[in-house]
């Protein structure tokens, strides 16, 4: 399931869940037609009305994406399940500040290690793998930073809150 949310505008945020069995948005069952004509145009038809769409920057790292619709230009923040998780969970304003040291987000295993003390990381860099729920989660730099030391192994079991990787 994703959230998208317009920012320009107005509205709350709205869930687009796409599975196996179609699409919702909000909940209801949501039918469009789709049309790639070049890379990054597309056109759409919804309920009889007819909508060019331009994908006009894609940021994945900020999973943030500027579109141009019916020459109108929006701007669009998406959220994954883990997004969501991590907002339920209070920890979604970790990137706004400094931080100085990775912390756990739920228990789990730590399955991998990407980064090693003295790597240089930015923004979204992947640092560790956690297997949480039978669900590998990858823990990514929440800015640019150098690793100071990493306090846990492949291997261990982790605790929500328990200090995984220091920055310096």
């Amino acid at each position: 399931m994703y959230t998208a949310t317009l920012t320009d505008l107005k509205n709350p945020p709205f869930l687009i869940d796409f599975s196996a069995d179609g699409q919702t948005l909000n909940g209801e069952p949501f039918a469009w037609d789709l049309v790639k004509l070049s890379a990054q145009t597309f056109h759409i038809l919804h309920q009889n009305r007819s909508y060019t769409a331009e994908v006009l920057e894609l940021n994945a790292a900020d999973k943030t994406v500027s579109l141009k619709i019916n020459g109108h230009i929006y701007h669009v923040q998406l959220k994954d399940r883990f997004d969501l998780l991590l907002e339920k969970m209070g920890m979604s304003t970790l990137a706004s500040t400094k931080i100085n040291e990775l912390k756990a987000p739920m228990p789990g295993l730590i399955v991998g290690i990407s980064v090693q003390p003295g790597d240089v990381v930015n923004k979204g860099d992947s640092l560790l793998i956690l297997e949480a729920m039978k669900m590998e989660n990858m823990l990514k730099a929440p800015g640019e930073a150098t690793i100071k030391t990493i306090r846990v192994g492949k291997g261990d079991r982790v605790e929500k809150g328990q200090v995984l990787v220091e920055f310096l």
